[in-house]
């Protein structure tokens, strides 16, 4: 089966998979998932961490005024029902047994359906023999309300939008919803951050918990990552929970680069203004946010896995902390990067995993394509160019199989 044709198949398996499809040599199950974190984000007025037994309340506004328009976008964010009991895949081999190895796939930002990491998944699943777990970001994917995926209502919010700020770059009606979130309250990166890496730690004990029949409960778990979802990738593995992760792998794709080295700004991922009020709170500002926030200073400072994240929003702050533990886990890390990927050059990326001096040995492969591409499509469905398209694909997903295995 070529690209094109298993992607084709795969998608049209997906959108109509109730519980179980087979496609080929897979299938696809579908499992519900109740996350128990969510009442870390905004819009709770007391807050209380059970590992450090302490209280918090809520002193800030809920959001600023910025851009608060119609259509639910600033709801307050623990009452979005969607984020919190939403579905997750396995993409296995059919008949096979409960699985002893388990990949994660983590998405790249504002993503609203997963037609084209199907055939990734697919080609893991058949290279490792492995099941493929497609776990979803808080408020992206099927976590986000459905709302933020109507083309007409998100046309007309951006073109508000783009009145109201008319100097604004790229708000499209495919980012305006989470542009207008972020811009009106930067801190949702982290609080969405965190209840995902909560909600992976709990998959993981649910499975071994045998709380999954397909998932034995003895099973090694990797990560394939691609875009921002590498940066969840790298906190769970930095972090390291209870000593899950210290013999997992990490395979980064089109990603790896500390926060404040990207260019998020794409009609795909974020308009400029998004993109400036999260610069402004999360690197040149955020010690002054920190010290009016009770409550994100505890889960920054007191948590090992928010200073990790810390670590990963500005280059220069805690560089030390940040380089010795990728140089503890140098071997377990490996990066796939793309030449002409602007969102997350692939030298911003080697900054990052091979440290200032270089003497991180973290291996990072740059390919180039003989055919379009971009970071948010790396292997367009280009009629004139499938074979080209098809020949890179194999080889890197070959490179990114061989290292998982």
């Amino acid at each position: 089966m070529d690209y094109t044709e298993s992607f084709v198949q795969m998608r049209n398996a997906f959108s109509s998979v109730e519980n179980a499809r087979e496609v080929d040599n897979i299938e696809i199950r579908k499992f519900s998932f109740c996350s128990l974190s969510y009442n870390l984000l905004p819009g709770t007025e007391n807050y209380h961490c059970e590992t450090h037994n302490q209280s918090f309340q809520d002193n800030l506004l809920f959001y600023n005024d910025i851009g608060t328009i119609q259509y639910d976008v600033h709801m307050k964010d623990v009452h979005v029902e969607e984020n919190r009991a939403f579905d997750y895949y396995l993409i296995r081999p059919k008949g096979s047994a409960p699985a002893k190895k388990v990949i994660f796939m983590f998405h790249g930002f504002n993503e609203k359906n997963w037609d084209k990491y199907l055939p990734w998944a697919k080609a893991l699943c058949d290279r490792n023999q492995a099941t493929v777990v497609l776990f979803p970001i808080a408020f992206h994917m099927q976590r986000a309300p459905l709302a933020w995926s109507e083309k007409r209502k998100m046309y007309d919010l951006s073109k508000k939008r783009r009145e109201r700020y008319p100097n604004i770059i790229h708000s499209t009606l495919s980012n305006v919803a989470i542009s207008m979130r972020l811009h009106s309250m930067p801190q949702r990166f982290i609080w969405s951050g965190l209840e995902t890496y909560y909600d992976a730690i709990q998959f993981i004990e649910e499975c071994k918990n045998g709380k999954n029949e397909l998932i034995d409960k003895d099973f090694t778990f990797d990560i394939f990552a691609y875009s921002i979802g590498g940066l969840l990738a790298q906190i769970l593995k930095l972090s390291d929970y209870k000593g899950y992760f210290s013999n997992s792998k990490v395979c980064l794709f089109c990603s790896g680069a500390v926060f404040n080295r990207l260019s998020p700004v794409s009609k795909f991922i974020l308009d400029s203004e998004a993109n400036v009020a999260l610069y402004s709170y999360l690197v040149e500002h955020f010690d002054s946010f920190l010290k009016k926030d009770a409550h994100l200073h505890h889960y920054i400072e007191e948590h090992l896995e928010g200073k990790v994240f810390r670590s990963m929003l500005e280059y220069q702050k805690m560089r030390g902390f940040r380089e010795n533990l990728l140089k503890k886990y140098q071997h377990q890390i490996y990066a796939v990067s793309l030449k002409k990927d602007y969102v997350i050059p692939s030298f911003e990326i080697m900054n990052t995993l091979q440290g200032a001096f270089r003497d991180i040995d973290i291996r990072v492969d740059e390919h180039d394509f003989e055919f379009g591409y971009t970071h948010e499509n790396p292997f367009p469905l280009n009629p004139s160019q499938l074979e080209k398209v098809e020949q890179q694909f194999n080889l890197i997903f070959d490179k990114i199989a061989g290292f998982l295995s």
